[in-house]
């Protein structure tokens, strides 16, 4: 009979922790007229924030395993900056689910968030292009890159713009948005090794296999050209004044093929004066037909290396 009282008593005594436990757990703070939370909803909040960092955390870890050391920094500032938009939402979203009245903020911050994202578009819309390029590893430091017909070597990438130096030393700010609306040949993407041409146009007659031998070998002679067994001419064109070419070779500093296109152009020049073979410039007939009435037609035509000159 002893032992049942005792159990009675301890039931009792639970029974009546418990509901200390339960009242201090849903003793409200009022905060405003239209706010109250209790000890509970903010146990709930620590919680689920507790959860939404492990899971941050986790997807971190997932998106930057594949980056370099150096781009790891720049996305876990723009991360950082995403984790708090992250952490105001689920608070938000969890206190309105508990039961608390937060239109009025919800509606502040939706306000508030669609003004800053159009007066800030352009620069929301480069750094999440910064973060898409830090992600794909579409472009690194070092490579050649041609965007908008502008070519430069890139020396640095932001989370807003990407720096790259011209041909001719200028440092182009390319704002990353670009690269979502232009077309972005990467000339380095595949290996540093690129093929370039020079095209050249000779006067009709001229020996043809003399003039491709010529062009191999003055392509051969320039010191960056690599593979010089890989070097091909194509005829390309019968042309209005001229019988086209284009010889096909190798380099592997592309960011410098301006100047390398000189010196083969000038060892062609050489080369074709050696051997008397002309490079034409567009001629035309002229034919001048006088009428009985002394009016005077001129009609043109096209014609070869050597222009002549008629009279009706």
């Amino acid at each position: 009979m002893n032992q049942e009282l005792e159990k009675v008593e301890k039931v009792v005594e639970r029974s009546s922790l418990w509901k200390d436990i339960s009242a201090f757990l849903n003793n409200h703070v009022d905060i405003t007229d239209n706010i109250s939370i209790s000890v509970k909803d903010v146990i709930i909040v620590i919680t689920v924030i507790f959860i939404t960092t492990l899971i941050l955390r986790l997807v971190l870890r997932i998106l930057t395993r594949k980056l370099p050391e150096d781009d790891k920094g720049k996305f876990n500032v723009v991360y950082g900056y995403f984790r708090w938009l992250v952490y105001l939402l689920i608070l938000l979203f969890t206190l309105n689910a508990l039961g608390v009245d937060v239109t009025s903020v919800l509606a502040a911050s939706a306000a508030f968030m669609i003004g800053i994202g159009l007066a800030l578009q352009t620069l929301f819309k480069d750094i999440i292009s910064g973060v898409f390029i830090l992600m794909d590893q579409t472009v690194h430091v070092g490579d050649i890159i041609e965007l908008e017909g502008k070519v430069g070597r890139v020396v640095e990438i932001k989370l807003r713009t990407t720096r790259a130096v011209t041909i001719d030393n200028k440092m182009l700010v390319i704002p990353n948005h670009l690269y979502l609306e232009n077309s972005l040949y990467n000339w380095t993407q595949n290996g540093a090794d690129t093929r370039e041409s020079v095209e050249v146009g000779v006067a009709y007659g001229s020996d043809v296999q003399l003039v491709k031998k010529l062009l191999i070998q003055a392509a051969a002679s320039i010191p960056d050209v690599l593979q010089k067994d890989d070097i091909s001419v194509r005829f390309t064109n019968f042309g209005e004044s001229s019988l086209d070419f284009k010889v096909v070779f190798t380099l592997l500093d592309s960011f410098n093929a301006n100047a390398i296109k000189s010196d083969l152009r000038f060892e062609i020049d050489r080369l074709f004066r050696e051997h008397n073979i002309n490079i034409p410039f567009p001629q035309r007939d002229i034919r001048i037909v006088q009428t009985q009435d002394d009016r005077i037609n001129l009609s043109f035509k096209p014609s070869g290396f050597n222009a002549e000159l008629g009279k009706d």
